[in-house]
């Protein structure tokens, strides 16, 4: 009996988390909010937004802002060629802006690459 309510249990945090990334952002859309289309990049390398290192910013009708809850290396490494420290990219986004930051609920990087 413990070996079958063990096995109940992995079972269920197993099913919980495979509609999650690392991150908890969602895989998938929430089709009952819109996605918008955003430049994505490094903030301070491309968006030359004040601050130290390296962190992921959109930019949405001119305006960027950094992001919560994804990173900037989550989608490769940051500086690589076609890294966000080294070019600007297209990705679609679901989240919201509060206090001048986007808090992302779905992020998913466009390849510049149709075939991959």
């Amino acid at each position: 009996m413990k070996v079958f309510l063990t096995f109940i249990c992995c079972s269920f945090f197993v099913s919980t988390t495979i509609g999650q990334n690392k991150d908890g952002r969602q895989l998938a859309p929430d089709s009952t909010k819109k996605i918008q289309m955003v430049e994505a990049a490094c903030g301070q390398c491309q968006f030359k937004k004040p601050g130290t290192g390296c962190d992921l910013a959109i930019r949405i009708n001119g305006e960027s802002y950094f992001v919560d809850g994804t990173g900037i290396d989550s989608h490769g490494d940051a500086h690589a060629k076609d890294g966000f420290c080294n070019s600007i990219r297209k990705a679609e986004v679901q989240g919201e802006i509060v206090n001048d930051r986007f808090k992302a609920t779905y992020f998913k990087l466009i390849s510049d690459n149709p075939g991959k």
